[in-house]
């Protein structure tokens, strides 16, 4: 399955949606995206995964690295999951502590505000 990842913009903070499975072949293409958009300066994000039906690690690592670049930036990603199997990865390796998730982009973005 192919990744599409794709971003707007809502007022400062910059929602990259994720369409697609994120595992190591994809991932990449993920990094690569996120980093253009925090290189342009945008270091308030909403990662979209509600149409990610597979998450691995790999994906994870991209997530978390980006997470840290923000941080470094005084910036926020926060990650909207409505999948209970994506929660179930977030759960069991603890990342469920370290980023903010919320059920809808509406939720995240609301939060943001």
């Amino acid at each position: 399955m192919n990744l599409d990842v794709s971003t707007r913009e809502v007022g400062d903070v910059t929602v990259v949606a994720i369409v697609g499975e994120v595992d190591v072949f994809s991932a990449p293409t993920l990094r690569d995206e996120m980093n253009r958009v925090i290189a342009g300066g945008r270091t308030r994000l909403v990662a979209d995964l509600t149409d990610v039906p597979f998450l691995d690690s790999t994906g994870l690592g991209v997530l978390v690295g980006r997470l840290k670049a923000v941080r470094q930036q005084q910036g926020e990603l926060r990650l909207v999951i409505a999948s209970d199997r994506l929660l179930r990865n977030f759960s069991i390796t603890g990342l469920d502590k370290v980023f903010r998730i919320y059920p809808t982009a509406d939720k995240a973005l609301a939060d943001l505000s």
